[in-house]
């Protein structure tokens, strides 16, 4: 129950948006348990799994952005491996093959022809998951590019990505379909920080309100990364952020509505444009945004014009849903 708007944006962000501080802190810390675990592999008798390169392992995603909104599902982390004299060839953009002559004899059994397959380096970290206690299951991601492990313990599974660290700064990953293609995770770790430092804080609230307006969206959800990217843009584009997150909120909207309808480029560099909906699918969440946007401009206006602030958040209520906190 709230009753102004400010408190219940609080109340939202913090009963229902935001991820609790006990999971967070625990899912912080299982993470760091998981990799004593992870590096200790290739030391175990018989298993040949790949020799580590410690210092370069990296954790990504939404969770590590800080950009994850409730209920924590999974979190995501990058596991370096040494290349062991294998070598890499660029063959495009997003096309690359690590090659094994002169590699040692693990990275040798994971290739064919002395091309190194990442579907089988995959599939050994899949089938090696289970020497970690808590054990419960693990799968090959729907994408082919991680192992999934499910431990007993937990209510989130990790998603563990093998790679290898290239000598001119980005990492090779598996693309699904046996080869390798870049990424640089931390380039948007650095671009959602920045963003949010240069906005006094604000950027990254702004971020999981609107993914949670998105994530209800009734037409055509726009996919987590591309969405996250749209907001950064929205933040990036203004001076500043005001100290309302309602009227950002509004400004989003506006701005979301024609920025659909346009390119929106990978910030690393590597995918291209992020933005492959097809024009139907863009004009639907366009006119979704500017239903949004219209709600959100009639319920600043009950609340600053008419000074009806129950009529205010009943009109957020509308574009939140029912989680979104009574008047009172």
């Amino acid at each position: 129950m709230a009753t102004t708007v400010n408190s219940a944006f609080n109340e939202f962000n913090k009963e229902t948006v935001n991820l609790l501080k006990d999971r967070t802190d625990k899912a912080r810390a299982s993470r760091n348990w998981l990799y004593t675990q992870l590096n200790g592999l290739d030391s175990k008798d018989d298993l040949n799994f790949p020799f580590k390169y410690e210092s370069m392992h990296v954790n990504y995603g939404s969770f590590e952005r800080r950009t994850k909104i409730r209920e924590l599902d999974d979190v995501d982390l990058m596991f370096a491996l040494t290349a062991n004299g294998a070598t890499y060839t660029k063959h495009s953009t997003n096309y690359y093959q690590i090659t094994t002559p002169n590699a040692g004899q693990r990275l040798k059994y994971l290739s064919d022809s002395d091309v190194l397959n990442s579907r089988r380096v995959v599939n050994k970290l899949k089938s090696s998951l289970s020497e970690i206690p808590q054990y419960s299951s693990a799968d090959v991601h729907s994408r082919g590019e991680a192992a999934t492990l499910n431990l007993s313990s937990y209510e989130w599974v990790f998603d563990i990505v093998p790679c290898f660290y290239t000598d001119i700064g980005l990492y090779l990953i598996p693309d699904g379909s046996g080869n390798w293609k870049p990424t640089d995770p931390r380039i948007d770790q650095t671009r959602v920080t920045d963003a949010n430092q240069s906005k006094d804080g604000r950027t990254l609230q702004l971020i999981r309100t609107l993914k949670y307006w998105n994530r209800r969206n009734s037409s055509f959800t726009i996919g987590s990364y591309l969405f996250e990217n749209i907001v950064i843009n929205y933040a990036n584009s203004k001076s500043e952020l005001s100290q309302w997150i309602d009227y950002d909120i509004r400004s989003f909207f506006n701005y979301l509505s024609s920025a659909i309808m346009n390119s929106v480029y990978d910030p690393k560099g590597f995918q291209g444009d992020l933005n492959t909906y097809s024009y139907s699918e863009k004009l639907s969440l366009s006119q979704k945004a500017d239903w949004a946007y219209n709600k959100a401009n009639e319920a600043i206006k009950a609340e600053v014009d008419e000074k009806d602030v129950q009529k205010s958040i009943n009109k957020w209520r509308e574009i939140f849903g029912n989680d979104f906190p009574n008047y009172g």
